[in-house]
């Protein structure tokens, strides 16, 4: 047993930014003596960097992660009446933005290793109103996009994947965006790209997806002063700067919360009351999060206090799963098919332990630690 009580944080962000702070103070000093702050050079720099990073033709700054999903999704036509499906252990927002657009979510079940969506039950999911599957890569590792990819071109249906969590991450012979219309990301700070504050982007080959988010984020406008339909919803310079600075990092910052992960699956491994994380073979799980699972939900909030009195500040992601929030609109705009068995699961017994790039192996160790004295005490 490790002797001194430690505090690990969940996030890393003043750390990170303490150790780039230079990079990051040029591209701000950048924006700021510029005098161009909305829609300017440096937001048009990053963009192009990001898409350069995807290997996409195009990318689009927008506000939010949640922005990013559903002006995709009107990019594409999806509307009142149409129906798109997705999983339900996952952030509010990847329904919530099919709900903005007046379209019906459908939540299948998730599988029960990766916790992403599982392709076997998107079929039996299908009717005449479908138009979108969305995928979400949940924690840091990619679904299985070549299965969805042969369901969506047997069906003729769009595929958006909310990509929020897995920036940098990959699959056995694909890469995020190649297997879609569009791919969605977030720039909370907490994110693995994170910004200071919130930001969004959604990458693509399709040049109309690409024209029509521009003109959407931007009130309808693609000339000054001519507007038409759209919202408010561009990325700062300032963020931009931030992303842009941070971008030139992202593959070393995952490469360390893998071997973050790593370290705690080795140290956990003789646990005998959770279960670990499961890495697909071939892919490259980015570890936005580190989840581990009670094998009894019971067990869940005892050892998340635990943690918490032993200064680890252990959280849950996602404790409620969408269908069983207060705010889940039973009805026309929410259908289930099948149990979804994995996926309350999931929701029940979920862990996420400290994952960041800055975290040390002290820090790890001692979460380590606490973890398997826990499970030692369990009857």
């Amino acid at each position: 047993m490790l002797a001194s009580k430690l505090n690990v944080a969940f996030y890393g962000h003043v750390r990170q930014y303490h150790n780039i702070k230079s990079e990051i103070d040029a591209n701000l000093h950048e924006v700021l003596e510029s005098g161009q702050y909305v829609m300017g050079p440096m937001l048009k720099r990053f963009e192009q960097e990001l898409a350069g990073y995807h290997g996409t033709r195009f990318a689009i700054g927008v506000g939010n992660g949640t922005d990013a999903l559903w002006l995709a999704f009107k990019a594409l036509g999806i509307g009142p009446g149409d129906e798109c499906i997705t999983t339900t252990n996952t952030f509010f927002a990847t329904a919530e933005a099919i709900w903005i657009t007046g379209a019906t979510a459908v939540f299948v079940d998730s599988d029960p290793r990766t916790n992403c969506i599982d392709p076997s039950k998107i079929e039996a999911a299908i009717t005449p109103r479908t138009k979108l599957l969305v995928p979400v890569h949940l924690y840091g590792q990619c679904a299985d996009m070549k299965a969805i990819q042969k369901i969506a071109a047997k069906h003729n249906l769009k595929v958006v994947e909310d990509n929020a969590q897995g920036i940098g991450a990959g699959g056995d012979g694909f890469s995020i965006a190649e297997f879609s219309d569009a791919a969605t990301i977030s720039f909370i700070i907490q994110k693995n790209l994170g910004t200071f504050g919130d930001g969004g982007a959604v990458v693509t080959n399709n040049p109309e997806i690409d024209r029509a988010i521009r003109k959407l984020r931007n009130h309808g406008s693609e000339k000054r002063s001519c507007h038409s339909m759209g919202c408010n919803s561009r990325l700062d310079d300032l963020h931009a700067g931030v992303l842009s600075a941070k971008l030139r990092h992202i593959d070393e910052w995952n490469d360390l919360r893998r071997k973050w992960a790593a370290r705690y699956t080795v140290g956990l491994g003789k646990a005998r009351n959770i279960t670990l994380p499961y890495e697909t073979p071939g892919y490259r799980h980015v570890f936005h999060l580190y989840v581990i699972e009670t094998k009894l939900p019971r067990h869940r909030d005892a050892l998340l206090q635990f943690l918490n009195d032993e200064g680890i500040d252990g959280k849950c992601h996602y404790p409620i799963a969408i269908h069983q929030q207060e705010g889940y609109p039973w009805g026309q705009q929410a259908r289930i098919v099948g149990p979804l068995t994995n996926s309350e699961r999931n929701a029940a017994c979920c862990i996420s332990l400290p994952m960041f790039p800055e975290l040390t192996a002290e820090e790890v160790d001692y979460t380590v630690d606490r973890v398997l004295e826990w499970d030692r005490r369990v009857q």
